[in-house]
């Protein structure tokens, strides 16, 4: 039996001081619950000489990376600098070691995962990455272990809180999507670059490592189709709301049968959906299990001390494990999984809100469905609500399913037509 277990931290930002903060704080419980003495050996960041809200012994602090990785005593390398490069160098080398990694940098396991996950496998290590996902939500964990006995039919979720505050502002103050965003950038929610954000790929990297996990199968980033938030306005949302539903960004992933849906995009959602109900920064996931029915998961997806929640968690969890000598292989799963291909998105058969702007004159409606029709879509209903005469005017119309290959062809066609009027919107509706 280990008596202590020592821990290496790579990244002393935002998160890093949420992670000692935490440490620090419930020291004794913490080893208690593990069974072993856990102890912050070593932090290594390139800027020692920022202010943080918490004092430790200057005698761990390093800007030497190779106090943790070279280290024969650190057990647990805790990489929290983010990025590509080089966070795969350190966490590699950690593996290569034998050391256990806790993480929470999604979008290198999204694009380097299988790599990694292998590498933890070959060496009979362990990988942590709770965090990597939602923040504070044990989302990760209960699909590991919470869920064993169910076989998850899909997933739906909100797994990025600056498109949804951006999105609740839109909503709630009929902001534009501009000012929206400004808004987010001012209370610290959006970054100065907020283009992973809003563009969906924040998203899609965190649905890459859910959708693994829940179809035990690697679902490539390249595989996902991934659409963001900038094209909507705060008529296309009034208009949503007129007809029932709200507008959210929307993670989603299912499997039926042997095929796999894995995509990332806008949706509308019936306004009596629980999900439609997650405002502001917050997350909300739901997951469909053949055994348990729908669960939602809700909470802080983001955050200094959520985040830092969860990489505590991961790091008692090893260290429990390092404590009591089991074999880390019970737990490794996720470490040989095959890669699967997930479905074209063009192949779905969808239905969809679409809001045309064009000239008000006679036969704009029939040139219109023409085109429609020509491509097997049927309307449900149509919704005209300003009427002037020779001057562009929104048409919304609702269709039934139809496949999304061929409603982006007839949007191809329509969009010439000369009473058409700038980029048609087309929003996908999500049936849950």
């Amino acid at each position: 039996m280990k008596k202590k277990i020592n821990i290496g931290l790579i990244g002393w930002g935002t998160v890093g001081v949420g992670v000692v903060k935490i440490l620090q704080e419930r020291q004794k419980y913490l080893s208690k619950r593990a069974g072993a003495d856990i102890c912050l050996k070593s932090i290594v960041d390139i800027n020692l000489k920022r202010e943080r809200p918490v004092k430790v012994d200057k005698k761990i602090l390093s800007r030497d990376v190779q106090k943790v990785l070279s280290d024969p005593e650190i057990d647990i390398v805790v990489e929290l600098i983010g990025g590509e490069k080089p966070a795969q160098q350190y966490i590699t080398t950690a593996l290569k070691k034998g050391k256990a990694v806790v993480t929470a940098n999604k979008a290198l396991l999204a694009k380097h995962g299988k790599e990694i996950f292998r590498l933890a496998g070959e060496n009979n290590a362990e990988i942590g990455f709770e965090a990597s996902v939602a923040g504070g939500i044990p989302l990760v964990l209960s699909i590991k272990e919470g869920l064993l006995a169910n076989r998850i039919e899909k997933l739906e979720g909100i797994i990025n809180g600056t498109s949804n505050y951006i999105l609740t502002q839109m909503e709630e103050k009929k902001y534009s999507f501009a000012e929206a965003l400004e808004e987010a950038k001012r209370q610290g929610y959006a970054e100065a670059d907020p283009s992973l954000d809003i563009s969906g790929l924040d998203s899609a990297h965190k649905l890459v490592i859910l959708a693994s996990l829940i179809f035990g199968s690697f679902i490539s980033l390249d595989d996902i189709y991934v659409e963001g938030i900038d094209f909507i306005t705060p008529k296309d949302i009034q208009y949503a709301r007129e007809l029932g539903y709200v507008i959210k960004l929307l993670a989603i992933a299912k499997q039926k049968g042997s095929q796999i849906e894995a995509r990332v995009h806008p949706v509308l959602l019936s306004a009596g959906h629980l999900l439609s109900s997650v405002k502001q920064i917050f997350n909300a996931v739901s997951l469909k299990g053949d055994k348990v029915g729908e669960l939602i998961f809700y909470g802080a997806g983001a955050g200094q001390l959520p985040t830092a929640s969860s990489v505590v968690s991961d790091i008692c969890s090893i260290a429990k494990t390092l404590a009591f000598g089991k074999d880390r292989k019970a737990n490794s799963f996720f470490y040989n999984l095959p890669s699967k291909t997930a479905t074209s998105i063009d192949k779905l058969k969808l239905r969809y809100y679409i809001r045309f702007s064009t000239l008000d004159k006679p036969g704009v409606l029939s040139k219109i469905s023409r085109i429609l029709g020509e491509k097997n879509i049927s309307i449900a209903s149509v919704m005209q609500k300003e009427r002037r005469e020779g001057r562009t005017v929104p048409i919304v119309m609702m269709t039934h399913q139809a496949f999304e290959e061929n409603m982006r062809q007839a949007l191809e066609a329509i969009n010439k037509l000369n009473v058409v009027k700038g980029k048609t919107v087309s929003i996908r509706v999500e049936e849950i």
